[in-house]
C-alpha cells in the first residue's frame, strides 16, 4: 500500500541502545496522539482476544550525527512540519512537566537534540530528511 504521507524519527547516532528504544518511543507516542489518523483499528486475535490500534503505516526511523539533526531539525520548522523533539535533559527528567520546562529554555537553534520525529506529506519528510541514513 502507497501512502501520501510519511512518519520519520531520527535518532542520535551516539546514544546507548536503551536511550535509543526511549527515544525512539517517546517520538513515536507524540505522533501517535498529535497526528488524527495516523492510529489505525484495534487488532483481535482468533481467540478473541483485544489488542491495542497501532499506526496505519511504517514508521521510518532514521540516525545521524548532532549537527546533521539540527540542520533537519532547521528544515522541518522552515517547513512547518508537524514535529516532536527530545534533548539531552529530559534523560534527567521524571516527568512530563519538567520535560516541557527543559525544552522551553532552549532556542530552536540551540537544542542539545537526541532526536525529533515527524510527520508530513511524503515528499516534504524525505526532503527534511534528505542524507540522513535509515537506523540499522
Amino acid at each position: 500500500m502507497r501512502f501520501d504521507t510519511k512518519i520519520g524519527i531520527v535518532v542520535r547516532d551516539d546514544l546507548a541502545a536503551w536511550q535509543r528504544l526511549n527515544v525512539t518511543a517517546f517520538l513515536a507516542s507524540a505522533v501517535a496522539g498529535g497526528v488524527p489518523g495516523v492510529i489505525g483499528l484495534p487488532y483481535e486475535d482468533a481467540s478473541g482476544n483485544e489488542y491495542l490500534a497501532m499506526f496505519r503505516q511504517p514508521v521510518l526511523v532514521y540516525e545521524a550525527g548532532a549537527a546533521a539533526i539540527l540542520t533537519a531539525h532547521g528544515r522541518a520548522l522552515a517547513r512547518e512540519m508537524q514535529i516532536a523533539v527530545y534533548i539531552e535533559d529530559m534523560f534527567k527528567t521524571g516527568h512530563d512537566e519538567a520535560n516541557r520546562e527543559t525544552v522551553r529554555a532552549v532556542a530552536a537553534g540551540e537544542m542539545p537534540l537526541v532526536g525529533f520525529a515527524l510527520h508530513g506529506p511524503k515528499n516534504g519528510v524525505d526532503k527534511v530528511l534528505k542524507g540522513l541514513r535509515l537506523h540499522p
